[in-house]
C-alpha cells in the first residue's frame, strides 16, 4: 500500500506529543511493509532539523517540507475576525504548499492520502483534483474544544472574549468540513463521538496513539521526585504548570517538604527558566525524554484544558511510572483510577495523591506495573498499526 502522509509540522525528530504521534504512524506503516512519503509543513516555530534526521528516515520517507509563515499577524487576525473565518486554519493556507502537493500527486499514485490534523483541510480539493486516493483525516484533537477550555480559564475579559471567538470559528470549521474526507481516525472515543454528532456521514474510528515498548537500561530513580514533561509552547501545558506552581506546589512543599519537583520541556518560558521557588528545578529541554522519565518517580499532569490524548502520559506509563493527572489530562486513556493512574482535580487532591505515593513506595510500584500492562495491551505500535491498516482497507 502506498501512503502519502501530510503533516502540519515536521514529524521527525519526534520531540513533542504531536510529532511522536505522527512519527509513530510513519514507523508503524513502514514496519508493516507500506510505502510512505512524508510531505510536511514547516515554520519558524517548527523548522526542519535535517541534521537530526537519520539517513534511513530520509531515504524511507523521501521527506519533503514547505515553509509556511505561521506567525500571528494582527492585520490577518483582524480580517479573519471581521469575516468570521477560523484564523487557526487560515494561517495554514499556502500557494507554495498547494503547488508542491500537486507536483507530488502528479508524479506518482497513492492508495491513501493520510492528513494529520484539521488544519490541512484546505488542501483536500488539491488531492481530489490530482489523485484518486482515499483521503483520510487523522484528528489528533477536537481542536476547538482546547480553545474553549482555555477561554473558560482566562480571567482577562477581552482576551477571554477573543479566545471564545477563536473557539467558535474553529468549531464551525470543524463541523462544516467533517464530510470532506473519506474517513476520520480519532485518537479517543470522545473525539470520535464529536465527529459523529457533528454530522459526519463517513467512516469514523478511534485509534489511539501507540508507543514502541523498548527496554530501558537501568536508571537510578530519585525518590520523592515529581516531574512534568511537555512542550511549553502549547498553551494548555503552560496554563497547567502555572496553576500547579501557584495553587498546588505551596501546599505540597509545606506538607511534604522532602518532595522535589522537576519541570522539563521544549521552549520553556523565560520567567519559568529563571524561576526561584524552593524545591523546584526547571530543567528545560532534555536530550533524552525517556531517560529523564525513568530518573524520576511520579509524573504530574495538571492539565486544565486540552483534547485528544496526552502522549507524555502514555510514555510515562510505558516506563512503569505512576501518573497523577487531572480528569482533563487523562481523557482518552482507558485507565482505572487507583489501579493504573491516579486522578486529582483540585490542589487538595493532588496533595493527597502525592502523599499516598511518597508514604507507600510499593503502591507506586504496583500502579506503575499496572500502567505498563495497560500500555502493552492497548497502546503498542504493532497492534495500533494493524487497526490503522484495517481501516485503510475498509
Amino acid at each position: 500500500m502506498k501512503v502519502l502522509q501530510l503533516c502540519n509540522k515536521p514529524p521527525y525528530p519526534p520531540v513533542d506529543g504531536g510529532t511522536l504521534a505522527m512519527n509513530s504512524i510513519t514507523q508503524g506503516l513502514l514496519a508493516a511493509g507500506c510505502e510512505v512519503k512524508v510531505l510536511s509543513v514547516c515554520s519558524d516555530k517548527h523548522p526542519v532539523r535535517t541534521n537530526q534526521m537519520t539517513e534511513g528516515y530520509l531515504r524511507a520517507t523521501r521527506f519533503e517540507a514547505v515553509h509556511i509563515d505561521l506567525d500571528v499577524h494582527v492585520l490577518d487576525a483582524a480580517v479573519a475576525l471581521l469575516c468570521g473565518e477560523s484564523y487557526h486554519v487560515k494561517r495554514f493556507e499556502s500557494k507554495a504548499f498547494a503547488e508542491k502537493l500537486a507536483e507530488v500527486l502528479q508524479a506518482e499514485e497513492f492508495d491513501v492520502v493520510h492528513v494529520e490534523s484539521i488544519f490541512l483541510t484546505p488542501y483536500v480539493p488539491v488531492v481530489r483534483k490530482y489523485s484518486r486516493a482515499r483521503v483520510l483525516l487523522r484528528a489528533h484533537n477536537v481542536e476547538h474544544l482546547i480553545w474553549r477550555r482555555i477561554a473558560q480559564c482566562e480571567r482577562n475579559p477581552l482576551k477571554r472574549w477573543y479566545l471564545k471567538h477563536l473557539s467558535l470559528t474553529l468549531g464551525a470549521y470543524e463541523r462544516e468540513h467533517v464530510n470532506d474526507y473519506d474517513g476520520v481516525m480519532c485518537i479517543t472515543d470522545n473525539d470520535a463521538d464529536f465527529f459523529r454528532t457533528a454530522g459526519c456521514r463517513k467512516h469514523v474510528v478511534s485509534i489511539p496513539f501507540g508507543v514502541p515498548l523498548e527496554p530501558m537500561e537501568n536508571v537510578d530513580e530519585e525518590p520523592c521526585s515529581l516531574f512534568h514533561l511537555g512542550s511549553m509552547d502549547w498553551l494548555p501545558n503552560i496554563e497547567g504548570v502555572r496553576w500547579f506552581l501557584t495553587q498546588v506546589w505551596p501546599l505540597v512543599h509545606r506538607q511534604i517538604p522532602e518532595v522535589r519537583l522537576y519541570l522539563a520541556g521544549r521552549r520553556m518560558p523565560a520567567d519559568l527558566m529563571h524561576l526561584d521557588m524552593e524545591g523546584v528545578t526547571v530543567v528545560g529541554e532534555v536530550p533524552d525524554a525517556m531517560y529523564f522519565i525513568n530518573s524520576k518517580q511520579i509524573n504530574v499532569v495538571p492539565l486544565l484544558s486540552g483534547s485528544g490524548i496526552r502522549v507524555k502520559i502514555i510514555e510515562a506509563m510505558s516506563a512503569g511510572k505512576v501518573v497523577i493527572s487531572t480528569s482533563v489530562g487523562a481523557e482518552g486513556i482507558h485507565y482505572t483510577d487507583g489501579k493504573d493512574l491516579l486522578i486529582a482535580d483540585t490542589p487538595e487532591m493532588f496533595v493527597q495523591q502525592i502523599q499516598r505515593c511518597v508514604a507507600n513506595p510499593e503502591l507506586c510500584r504496583t500502579i506503575g506495573r499496572n500502567a505498563y500492562n495497560l500500555i502493552v495491551e492497548e497502546y503498542g505500535v504493532e497492534r495500533l498499526t494493524q487497526k490503522l491498516l484495517d481501516f485503510y482497507n475498509k
